[in-house]
């Protein structure tokens, strides 16, 4: 692997800054007080997403180069800026896969960018879409035993060796999920406490699987149904159940806890 001393990724505005561990490629980012200088060519105002990276940072309270730096772009930056945890050395060895030397895109590459489904529980459990359940190299990188497909179609003829439970269902106020809950709860259950992983997945992978995944929280983690929104929208902020599904997350919260403890009159759902 060869890490450059800036490597940055402009698109859809987000940005990604890797720090090479060599001293004299760090002290050339620093002015002549010790200070990070953000690199003229970037305008960081207008990015929406910031990471920050070094070799295997893993504790913000211990100084180093990836606090620094983030320090730096957070005073320019009107998002959030983010460290990511453990650094070049645990994202690569969580997800090989996603690593590049290439550094350079053109618009064309990055529009045709590959992308993954989201991961909602680390190492288990996956939300994507359709594209992305009949990719097979997708699957393969993820390790992807078991899929419920929340489709109108059925998908029992896909390639592959991954369980698939079907529940045809369309995305309509009108579609019952509810009914379905249980059996797709019990289901992803089975798979994660083996140590499987399990990819949800819907047309657009917005409304059905997320309603489907919110349920599952509910189930395995005891959320109610407001935590495992705020949960969810942190994985995919465009994540959007249909208001008839939204109710069924509501009757499905009063059927796991016992009690109704969600508004979902509240402008945020």
């Amino acid at each position: 692997w060869i890490w450059t001393r800036l490597m940055t990724l402009s698109f859809r505005g987000s940005l990604s800054v890797g720090l090479k561990s060599e001293r004299d490629l760090f002290a050339s980012l620093q002015d002549c007080q010790g200070a990070f200088v953000l690199p003229e060519a970037v305008e960081v105002d207008s990015m929406q997403h910031v990471w920050v990276y070094d070799s295997n940072s893993s504790c913000l309270q211990q100084p180093g180069r990836a606090a620094e730096c983030a320090q730096a772009f957070a005073r320019a930056s009107l998002a959030p800026v983010h460290i990511v945890r453990g650094g070049f050395e645990r994202f690569s060895a969580l997800y090989p896969f996603l690593r590049t030397q290439k550094i350079i895109y053109t618009v064309t590459e990055l529009e045709n960018l590959l992308t993954y489904p989201v991961e909602v529980i680390a190492g288990l459990l996956y939300m994507g879409d359709q594209k992305q359940l009949m990719d097979a190299g997708v699957l393969g990188d993820l390790k992807i035993s078991a899929v419920v497909s929340i489709l109108q179609s059925d998908t029992q003829s896909m390639r592959g060796s991954q369980a698939v439970l079907n529940v045809p269902a369309a995305d309509s106020v009108d579609s019952d999920l509810f009914s379905c809950f249980e059996k797709i709860c019990s289901f992803i259950e089975s798979h994660i406490l083996r140590g499987s992983r399990v990819l949800v997945v819907s047309r657009e992978g917005r409304s059905r699987c997320s309603a489907v995944t919110m349920a599952f929280l509910m189930y395995h983690l005891a959320y109610s149904l407001e935590e495992a929104w705020k949960y969810m929208s942190t994985c995919k902020p465009s994540m959007r159940p249909n208001t008839g599904f939204l109710q069924q997350l509501s009757d499905w919260e009063l059927n796991t806890m016992g009690i109704k403890v969600t508004d979902i009159s509240k402008p945020h759902f």
